[in-house]
């Protein structure tokens, strides 16, 4: 495993780090806690000390089971979890407003069972939350609370991660980004790497199209998001497919195949892909159940 400093937190992350959606439950078909555990267990082994949850993902049974893994191993884990999704409705105003963030950070310190949050990311708040310094102000207070070490933002838009590094205490950014999705690399990173901001990307795989293993008869659960949001129905299109039609991109990764290197999977090199761009800190592909290493190779052959 090799480690990239996340921007101004000082953290030196994993390239690969997990992403903890889908053992919350609620949106990536049926999930196993043993199974999700060993999961957890198994990419920590292999050099993973970043983690992302939130505190939607199964209503905070994702924190509690970072919380479980984090006390079973010696290793120092850096955890970044997400706030302002359980607002209802979830509208800008209630960002600003700080019992409501004081509230969903106490909730997420009780679930990860810690004393200050390592990185607490605003969840893809609407738009217009971005025009509103006093939401930066009340996470500001918050750091001086002591209950986060650092704070960034989660965003659908490149246009919301430019006004949000505007703030001068955003440390990180996470992003859609891959093979799919490029604007963030064209319109974004060189205005981060000015900033010193950390890059998280999410959606690295597309939801599993960048894995080639996906057909067009593929059944998902009921319960999984890429069956249920495929046109934005439940949140952001964008997190499903990144926005891809589902065909289409079928296609596209019929025509990257040709690509892979020899010796390496289609998620390796997918992944291998985002890691050329040195603006990137670490990318979260989401994981359920253990089955290779969690490590990309890194042939020296392949260039951006």
């Amino acid at each position: 495993m090799h480690y990239r400093t996340l921007g101004r937190t000082g953290w030196d992350a994993s390239e690969i780090g997990f992403g903890s959606w889908g053992i919350g439950g609620d949106a990536w078909g049926q999930t196993d806690d043993s199974v999700a555990l060993a999961a957890l267990h198994k990419a920590i082994d292999e050099g993973v000390n970043f983690i992302d949850t939130a505190d939607v993902y199964g209503n905070g049974h994702s924190e509690q089971l970072v919380a479980r893994v984090r006390k079973e191993r010696s290793e120092p884990l850096f955890i970044a979890t997400k706030a302002g999704r359980k607002l209802n409705p979830h509208v800008a105003s209630g960002y600003n407003n700080l019992q409501n963030l004081r509230g969903f950070v106490e909730r997420s310190l009780r679930n990860l069972d810690v004393e200050a949050l390592d990185l607490l990311q605003l969840h893809c708040p609407p738009s217009d939350v971005y025009d509103m310094p006093e939401v930066f102000g009340h996470l500001d207070t918050l750091v001086q609370e002591g209950k986060l070490k650092n704070y960034g933002v989660s965003v659908e838009k490149v246009e919301e991660a430019l006004k949000a590094i505007q703030y001068p205490n955003v440390k990180t950014v996470q992003i859609i980004f891959n093979m799919f999705r490029l604007k963030p690399a064209e319109e974004f990173f060189a205005a981060a790497r000015e900033r010193n901001v950390g890059i998280i990307v999410r959606v690295p795989l597309a939801s599993g199209l960048l894995t080639g293993k996906l057909k067009s008869d593929t059944q998902f659960d009921i319960k999984d998001h890429r069956n249920f949001n495929r046109h934005g129905e439940s949140f952001d299109q964008g997190e499903t497919f990144s926005g891809v039609d589902y065909e289409t991109g079928l296609q596209a990764v019929e025509e990257l195949r040709g690509l892979v290197p020899e010796g390496a999977t289609m998620a390796q090199f997918a992944l291998r892909w985002i890691l050329m761009f040195p603006e990137v800190s670490t990318v979260i592909p989401g994981a359920k159940i253990q089955n290779r290493p969690a490590a990309t190779p890194r042939p020296q052959t392949w260039h951006h």
